[in-house]
């Protein structure tokens, strides 16, 4: 296919051909993902192998590796190191996946990337993901940064991402998300995200899960790889809007922007993780965690994580998907006083519904939406699905349409919550 550029292309005719040109997972689904590392060691030695300069925390998991990665990026922001964070997918825009200390990428870096690789792109033909990785790799070596975080895109052992060489990897917990790519069952799936450890470094389990941790304990063990579990380190406690914890036995009360329970699991993995960078000299005090984990969508750019986008009545959107992250926002309801519920669901179709609507609370009122995106599921099937539960609503397509409706509906004391999918929350105009 030909690609007609200005003289200089402009960031929207680049982000254009690379999502025409190369597979993308957030458009096309499964059929995105390649599953060996050869594309991107290719991409990365065309381009002088920037991930060797790098010092780097590899962050994998089935939820919460994305909020774990902003929670250490704002720490170390905030204790004074130039910190490049990269994240996926993205809500608003291509560049919010690249930054450093909060910045996003400048979109001119995209193009000027994308310019002096597209005979590389053209000639190996990588996906989406793993072109923006090399992208992130190069312009935190331009940058100069003195850590990164780097976010799994998806599984671990044959990510693109996995050929990095981490000071620490943190995996947060394994859950029911891409079983047809990683599985089956979530022994498999452990495997695969235990392929992120590497010898005789240490590794962080946000986490421990039964099933789970025999297979952590083996890999760490067979890789002399030092194994820390979270929960062994430090309790983290949530009292009247405060979350309190004990690290390097000193009591420590913060009051987090990331406002959901679930975050309580990643707050305790980020601070095993930060124990072994100050144990291997970085200088990270408590009012540096303090700073960071209380400034965490400022400092790192999260956005979708229990968000409030609205009051009166409250609206809140969260990014949850897959089994486990709903069973999180639904504990999550169970603390919060409303009287009605209006959920705005969307998902996508390369995924089950079913083991995410039977968890759904029957008493809400659906308002049943689709993302513009080729993998959205149609609203109509979705609401099909979602009567063999109980859920009844209506189908309004588009998400901002569907907040209109809900609010027009909701009274002051009532609740309306957004998610289901990533995407939907991302089409949001209000985020």
């Amino acid at each position: 296919m030909a690609f007609l550029f200005s003289m200089k292309p402009t960031f929207k005719e680049t982000i254009h051909y690379l999502y025409q040109r190369v597979p993308s997972f957030q458009q096309i689904g499964v059929r995105a993902y390649k599953p060996d590392l050869g594309n991107i060691i290719a991409l990365l030695e065309g381009i002088g192998n920037p991930h060797h300069a790098l010092k780097c925390i590899h962050v994998g998991g089935t939820n919460g590796k994305g909020s774990s990665s902003s929670m250490l990026a704002s720490i170390l922001t905030a204790a004074g190191y130039k910190t490049g964070l990269y994240t996926s997918p993205h809500l608003k825009s291509f560049t919010e996946r690249i930054r450093v200390n909060g910045i996003p990428i400048p979109e001119k870096a995209v193009v000027d990337f994308v310019e002096k690789t597209k005979s590389l792109i053209e000639k190996i033909e990588p996906s989406f993901f793993e072109v923006t990785t090399a992208m992130a790799f190069d312009y935190f070596k331009q940058a100069e940064t003195d850590i990164n975080v780097i976010e799994v895109g998806l599984g671990g052992r044959l990510d693109s991402t996995n050929v990095i060489a981490p000071l620490v990897s943190l995996i947060t917990n394994i859950g029911h998300d891409h079983l047809d790519l990683l599985g089956p069952g979530l022994e498999n799936v452990a495997k695969e995200k235990a392929g992120i450890i590497k010898t005789n470094t240490p590794v962080v389990i946000s986490e421990r899960q039964s099933f789970s941790s025999t297979i952590f304990n083996r890999v760490a063990k067979e890789l002399h790889a030092p194994l820390i579990f979270a929960d062994e380190l430090s309790k983290v406690n949530q009292n009247e809007g405060a979350v309190e914890f004990e690290f390097q036995k000193e009591a420590v009360r913060i009051y987090p922007d990331l406002k959901g329970l679930y975050q309580l699991k990643n707050i305790r993995g980020v601070l095993a993780v930060v124990d072994v960078l100050i144990q291997r000299g970085w200088k990270i005090s408590h009012s540096d965690i303090k700073n960071g984990l209380e400034q965490v969508v400022k400092l790192s750019g999260l956005k979708g994580r229990w968000q409030q986008i609205g009051t009166s009545p409250e609206v809140i959107c969260d990014t949850a998907h897959n089994p486990e992250g709903i069973i999180e926002v639904v504990n999550q309801l169970s603390h919060k006083k409303f009287k009605n519920l209006f959920w705005i669901l969307g998902m996508v179709s390369d995924k089950d519904p079913k083991a995410v609507l039977e968890l759904l609370p029957s008493y809400a009122h659906y308002y049943f939406c689709q993302a513009k995106i080729q993998r959205a599921l149609p609203a109509e099937e979705l609401m099909r699905a979602a009567s063999f539960f109980g859920l009844k609503g209506l189908v309004v397509p588009d998400v901002n349409e569907a907040l209109v409706a809900a609010r027009a509906q909701a009274k002051e004391d009532d609740l309306i919550l957004i998610g289901g999918s990533t995407y939907v929350v991302a089409e949001l105009n209000e985020i």
